[in-house]
């Protein structure tokens, strides 16, 4: 179809499409140079032949060099560096879902567009089976620091907020609390995967994972503390820090996963939230009977 017999809006969606399967290309081939995984590295390398293929469709309609988003290749190179080849590709691949979307709107006008949907469907398919991230194996002793972290400490924390009424008091219990906690559980996730004989992770890994996602919890929780005299607004801080915890989390492990967002955020939230009015109410009530004032 010549490019002169498209209207305007048709024409800008395509030039999108094309800028989009550019964008793609260039991303996959950027994490295909940069991979020491050579299999890995090859699977990525025929995506981004394949979304280059796509491009090129549309700019056989466009007559235009668009390019790809150098900022978009940018930022998923860097979340792939930093949070991960699996979670990154996950995310451009939900946009590539919406991609799809857009082409069933000119498939009257290009059928040949199947074609290119049934390509973009077989994508994640081919990163699943290609891609395995160590991250992502230790996830379990990462959420058992992370969730034992939020529950005990967040409870603790509220309790001693009621009892002591003293932000550098309440910080230094929370720290000593936490540490020997994070001690603790790492000990007890390295003797689980030591005892359990069908268990593929390294323990010693499980235990550093564990412990390391405890203690860096930990700090982020006693930190509003630190900074803040008033404890009832260093507790209200230390509440939205677990709330951003718990959605950036779970975030992160339901898209690098493709778990349900919404069961798992408001799971780990209420029991959190849970334990911490729990812990209010002990804390008054320590305060109350036993008359300790600080």
């Amino acid at each position: 179809m010549e490019a002169d017999t498209i209207d305007r809006k048709t024409m800008r969606r395509i030039v999108a499409f094309q800028r989009d399967e550019e964008t793609s290309a260039a991303i996959y081939q950027r994490l295909a140079d940069r991979l020491s995984d050579r299999k890995n590295a090859e699977v990525l390398a025929r995506m981004a032949a394949e979304e280059a293929r796509h491009a090129a469709r549309w700019r056989a309609v466009t007559n235009k060099d668009v390019g790809p988003d150098r900022l978009r290749v940018s930022v998923f190179f860097f979340i792939a560096r930093f949070l991960g080849l699996t979670f990154a590709i996950k995310t451009l691949e939900k946009g590539e879902g919406q991609a799809q979307v857009g082409y069933g709107s000119i498939l009257d006008l290009f059928p040949d567009a199947k074609a290119i949907i049934a390509e973009e469907d077989a994508h994640e398919d081919a990163l699943i089976a290609m891609i395995d991230e160590e991250r992502l194996k230790y996830a379990g002793s990462v959420v058992l620091g992370l969730n034992d972290a939020l529950v005990e400490l967040t409870g603790a924390l509220a309790g001693f907020t009621f009892a002591f009424q003293d932000s550098r008091l309440i910080a230094l219990t929370g720290l000593i609390t936490g540490i020997a906690a994070s001690f603790s559980m790492a000990a007890s996730e390295y003797l689980s995967q030591r005892s359990d004989a069908e268990s593929e992770l390294i323990p010693w890994k499980s235990s550093l994972y564990t412990g390391v996602a405890y203690i860096v919890t930990v700090i982020l929780l006693v930190l509003p503390f630190l900074l803040l005299e008033n404890y009832l607004l260093a507790l209200g801080l230390t509440l939205s820090v677990v709330v951003l915890i718990i959605v950036g989390f779970n975030y992160y492990l339901c898209t690098a996963k493709d778990l349900p967002f919404r069961r798992h955020f408001l799971e780990m939230f209420v029991v959190s939230m849970g334990v911490t009015v729990l812990s209010f109410g002990v804390g008054l009530a320590v305060k109350h009977f036993l008359g300790v004032t600080i």
